[in-house]
């Protein structure tokens, strides 16, 4: 027994570092898939139960609940979804400095296509449409983007910036929650800690999917990624502000910060589209039920036809692309058949 357990120790001493590193990488991909499939099922139980829990809370007040809703005014709702699409537009700029740092020669325009397509995966869950996003640009940029690994990664430094920015302002939710006075400190430092870290280790390991957070370790990068998170997150605690006003509830900023902060966190969870209502009725809900569900659920209504509205453009442009292209080259194909006068 011992001598069989030393040969085998010995044949995974001697296995190439590559073949290991491709092997997991496929039981990366093996589990990832795995988790695709279980998520749908539980994003559908999920936002069942989402939408029964707020019927619960709801009831009695269905009354007071439309009448936030229904009088929230027309340019409160545009400007909501402008900002929704504003801040999508501000994130996808910060991957594209991600995928720039990790070797990417990718066109903006591309790029902002891929993350179109994506982000109409996000209206039913962040992994769908990181998916997506992932698999638009590698279709239509095979050469000039990196491989899909590093393109997964490259949402690392991303979602570091926004935890940062979560954690900075993390202090709105000690009341509501009951948080220890430290707990936000403690959390900032933690990932400031972590964010130096992978830096360290990117500079340590260039190549393989470690480029995908390459722009934690370029000085340059790293402010344009925190630059235009801010503005991105900016956009979502001006949005959560409005939809609160809208619907007759007084906020103030910090409450409108401690809401995306609960909307990130509850995003984590497989809830769908409910999380925005979950969120508002968490945070807000003692200020009264029915008009932080009333925001809760214009927020998720705007946002969804703020990300329609960039992902309708992405799907037209690439349609646009295709068919530009194609009477190019039967122009051509026409011109070269074109017998010569004589």
């Amino acid at each position: 027994m011992s001598s069989a357990s030393t040969v085998g120790q010995d044949l995974v001493d001697k296995r190439a570092p590559s073949e290991s590193t491709h092997l997991v990488v496929r039981a990366a991909h093996r589990l990832g898939a795995l988790a695709a499939r279980r998520r749908t099922p539980l994003t559908a139980i999920g936002t069942l139960l989402a939408v029964g829990v707020l019927v619960f809370v709801l009831a009695g007040r269905w009354g007071q609940f439309a009448s936030a809703a229904t009088s929230a005014p027309w340019w409160a709702l545009t400007a909501a979804a402008a900002l929704q699409t504003v801040s999508l537009l501000s994130r996808t700029e910060a991957w594209r400095v991600c995928v720039q740092a990790a070797g990417g020669t990718v066109g903006r325009r591309r790029l902002y296509r891929a993350a179109g397509v994506g982000y109409l995966g996000n209206i039913v869950n962040g992994e769908l449409g990181l998916a997506a996003r992932i698999a638009s640009l590698r279709r239509s940029a095979p050469r000039e983007s990196p491989k899909a690994l590093v393109l997964a990664a490259t949402e690392i430094p991303i979602v570091l910036m926004e935890v940062s920015l979560a954690t900075l302002f993390s202090f709105t939710l000690v009341v509501p929650l009951g948080l220890p006075w430290w707990a936000p400190l403690a959390a900032f430092c933690a990932v400031l800690a972590v964010v130096a870290g992978l830096a360290r280790l990117a500079r340590r390991h260039p190549s393989g999917w470690w480029r995908g957070i390459a722009a934690l370790s370029e000085p340059g990068a790293r402010i344009r990624v925190a630059i235009f998170v801010v503005l991105a997150v900016s956009g979502q605690i001006a949005r959560n502000w409005l939809m609160l006003y809208a619907s007759g509830v007084h906020a103030s900023v910090f409450d409108a910060i401690a809401v995306l902060i609960a909307v990130a966190a509850l995003g984590v969870l497989p809830v769908g589209p409910g999380v925005g209502a979950g969120a508002m009725v968490l945070i807000l809900g003692s200020s009264g039920v029915a008009g932080a569900s009333a925001a809760g659920v214009l927020l998720t209504a705007t946002g969804t036809v703020g990300a329609l509205a960039y992902g309708g453009w992405a799907l037209a442009d690439r349609l646009w692309t295709k068919r530009r292209t194609r009477l190019r080259l039967r122009a051509g194909a026409t011109g070269h058949q074109t017998p010569a006068l004589t």
